[in-house]
């Protein structure tokens, strides 16, 4: 992924330095385990452990000869072992140290990711509480419906970010699985306890069975819950994207002391940050559709999936891990314009009350049928006149005659629709 969407603590999980960190710590647990169980010398073991390390430019110039990764760094590790180094890579092959070592930062970067996902949330929740009381016009179809308040719209947030939350820690357990299982996943020529050592001691549970690879539903599943995450954060920041344009500017994005919004219009204040997440959540997609592709491999294994995995693992982790950041920090310092809100809210001149009208009418013996026309007459005219609601309601006969003027005022309340907000707050566990 390019520096400009990038973090360097989650880079940190994908460069190759962290890559053959744990590539060396497979292969030493693994001589380790072989030591523990009397199949290698303990003296070969202790001086693997002492003396393994490697060399990144080396391992590159060795590859350019060897055009294989995994042999490339076991003959650069042996250059600083010496004779011990012949009991490494002992009954393995190159997908137990290659999947093995994606797990781990598979694991790694879902627990960063984690703590995006409570950082986020912990923000969200802070201002769904700010604003739970503040009316504005909640919207279907982009069109006009029944009022709302910027704090529910926001806890809708939080609630949805807590799914999740809730999916990845779900999917830990099937992506913090590690493989030493040889060449076609028999155990052949490795005893399935160095398996169950190297794994229990890297955090990770063995495969119960695997092929030469660990399944790639796995990785399609921690993907397509990258995917899901990534289009939570579109959703929302094409929330705020609607919320800013001008006729409505009921929130907007913090614009900086110097900050330009147009190369050609000095006036412009754009969502920027908004879009640039919607066009990010697109890749994440894209890549989740790649993952699921991965599944269907030949037999015990082909290549396919390899060169697809260097490229959207890393990426959509680094993005995600960068977009939940940026999300965060929208909202955190998100301007929210409370008398936009109030003045969107009077725009049609009452309209949002029809249903309440509706129920009362039909509560007083009305028809449905007939409530529903008689109500709606007095909105068709509201639409295309300067007189509110509550007066066109007031005239109309059918109404007239069921509700007097003054229940008619006392029933056009946003108080009405607001009866169950503290109770919606309670339930979803934004206070108590």
């Amino acid at each position: 992924m390019i520096e400009r969407y990038t973090r360097p603590e989650m880079a940190a999980i994908w460069a190759d330095q962290r890559k053959y960190e744990i590539w060396l710590e497979i292969e030493t647990l693994a001589c380790e385990a072989q030591a523990e169980i009397g199949v290698i010398p303990k003296e070969d073991a202790q001086t693997i452990r002492a003396k393994g390390k490697f060399d990144l430019k080396e391992i590159a110039r060795i590859e350019e000869r060897t055009n294989h990764d995994v042999i490339a760094f076991l003959e650069n590790v042996a250059s600083y072992v010496g004779p011990s180094c012949r009991w490494m890579h002992q009954g393995m092959t190159s997908s137990d140290v290659l999947d093995t070592t994606l797990a781990v930062q598979m694991s790694e970067a879902s627990d960063m990711i984690l703590k995006d996902l409570r950082e986020l949330r912990d923000v969200i929740a802070k201002r769904a509480i700010e604003f739970k009381k503040t009316p504005m016009i909640g919207r279907s179809h982009g069109i006009h419906a029944e009022p709302i308040t910027f704090g529910l719209k926001l806890a809708l947030m939080w609630d949805e970010f807590g799914r999740a939350l809730a999916r990845l820690e779900d999917a830990q357990p099937r992506i913090r699985v590690g493989k030493l299982s040889g060449a076609v996943g028999t155990h052949a020529h490795l005893d399935p306890r160095v398996e169950e050592k190297v794994c229990e001691r890297l955090g990770l549970k063995a495969a119960a069975l695997s092929t030469q690879v660990i399944q790639r539903d796995r990785h399609a599943e921690f993907q397509t819950v990258l995917a899901l995450i990534a289009s939570s954060i579109d959703r929302w920041a094409t929330e705020f994207r609607h919320l800013q344009r001008t006729e409505v500017l009921e929130v907007e994005e913090y614009f900086s002391a110097g900050q330009k919004g147009s190369s050609a219009m000095p006036h412009k204040r754009n969502p920027i940050t908004g879009e640039k997440l919607s066009g990010l959540a697109r890749v994440v997609r894209g890549n989740a559709l790649a993952a699921l592709e991965n599944v269907p491999l030949w037999h015990e294994r082909d290549i396919s999936h390899s060169s697809v995995e260097r490229i959207i693992m890393p990426d959509s982790c680094i993005m995600i891990d960068y977009m939940l950041v940026t999300l965060r920090r929208l909202v955190e310092r998100l301007l929210v314009y409370p008398e936009n809100m109030e003045r969107n809210l009077h725009i049609t001149k009452g309209l949002y009350f029809s249903q309440t009208i509706l129920l009362k009418l039909t509560e007083r013996g009305l028809e449905r049928k007939a409530a529903y026309e008689a109500v709606q007459r007095a909105a068709m005219k509201t639409w295309q006149g300067d007189v509110s609601l509550q007066e066109n309601l007031a005239a109309e006969p059918e109404v007239a005659a069921n509700l007097t003027r003054p229940e008619i005022d006392t029933l056009c309340s946003l108080d009405i629709h607001f009866a169950h907000v503290d109770d919606t707050f309670r339930k979803l566990g934004l206070e108590k």
